[in-house]
């Protein structure tokens, strides 16, 4: 492997361990007509007067998509945040610093344990790839199966999709958790691990398992049929009593929208922007985007039945672990408040 490009991904990886990796401000300028908006009951809004706190997770995915698509001149002011994962910005939301996120299905079912339960709803969310979530194995291991696990070491980021995949792994072949030495790691001490042989296996997912596999490691078996590809978008409670914020949600989460039509439209441009951030070359990112794109079609989805099931199934197995201490009721995560306006705002 080019020692600069492993020097980059171990860099990514690196700089993402220590929360909020960087912080910037949108002032877009709109017409005085763009600046009103209406509401289905009728309240006139002036967005121009709003400002909209955007948590991204890794690095600025959605900010480089909207302004990639031309879709960065909102009504409103944006201010974004960039942290390691959905956890720490769902923290930064139960402290009510940021209005609007996105994470997988796991970060609120721990988020919802706290004090506030978490200061958020999920209004709506990402139908999207689970590529790259994988239970890798090093170069030249002797395992040949999850079965093959029990009593190994096997490394995991807690409280997270790469816990809840290697749980249903073990389950299908026929292990419980404590059959395994499972080691509670972070991404970048797990490739480490992995590669230098003190761990025999590692469940985890994007950059990490790109650089495991650039280090040797094979997947022993992939998430991409455990996960449902779930991805849920939370607002604060306090952004949604304020009109002028959820308005600007709904209209935000319609330009995501937009902006991932634009980036199936133009799979190369939108590779020259991403894929270095993600430790992708050129070549590895556009091939990635296609696959991802070719197993699920990214798109922002209203809520319904199968995502709560989706997520409750996932509540149940940390509960019964005893990761969390109370049985949920996941529908309690959930609002219905924008359903309306976001049909509107993503049929234009």
């Amino acid at each position: 492997m080019n020692k600069n490009r492993l020097f980059k991904l171990v860099s990514i990886i690196m700089s993402v361990a220590f929360g909020v990796i960087g912080c910037s401000v949108n002032n877009s300028k709109t017409s005085e007509s763009q600046n009103k908006q209406t509401t289905t009951d009728g309240n006139s809004i002036d967005l121009s007067k709003v400002t909209l706190r955007v948590g991204q997770t890794g690095w600025p995915a959605y900010e480089s998509a909207l302004k990639a698509a031309g879709l960065d001149n909102t009504p409103y002011k944006v201010e974004y945040n960039t942290f390691q994962g959905g956890n720490l910005c769902l923290q930064a939301m139960a402290a009510d610093q940021i209005d609007f996120i996105g994470s997988s299905e796991t970060p609120p079912v721990f988020a919802a344990e706290s004090q506030n339960q978490g200061n958020f709803k999920i209004v709506a969310v990402s139908h999207a790839s689970t590529l790259l979530q994988e239970l890798v194995i090093p170069k030249d291991s002797d395992i040949k199966s999850v079965a093959d696990l029990k009593g190994k070491k096997v490394g995991y980021i807690n409280s997270t999709t790469a816990q809840y995949f290697l749980i249903k792994m073990l389950e299908k072949a026929g292990l419980k958790w404590n059959d395994i030495n499972a080691k509670q790691l972070s991404t970048a001490d797990g490739v480490t691990a992995l590669t230098g042989g003190q761990i025999d296996a590692f469940a985890s997912y994007g950059v990490s398992i790109i650089a495991a596999h650039k280090n040797g490691a094979t997947t022993l078996e992939s998430a991409q049929n455990i996960l449902s590809g779930y991805f849920p978008y939370e607002a604060s409670v306090t952004a949604l009593k304020d009109e002028g914020k959820k308005a600007a949600i709904t209209d935000y989460l319609g330009r995501l929208e937009k902006a991932n039509q634009w980036k199936r439209d133009n799979p190369e441009a939108w590779a020259k922007i991403s894929s270095d951030p993600q430790g992708f070359s050129y070549e590895e990112g556009l091939d990635t985007f296609k696959k991802q794109e070719e197993q699920i079609k990214s798109e922002v989805i209203p809520i319904d039945d199968k995502v709560i099931a989706s997520q409750q199934d996932l509540s149940d197995v940390f509960l019964a672990l005893g990761l969390i201490k109370n049985k949920q009721d996941v529908k309690e995560f959930y609002s219905h408040e924008l359903d309306d306006d976001l049909k509107k705002a993503l049929n234009k």
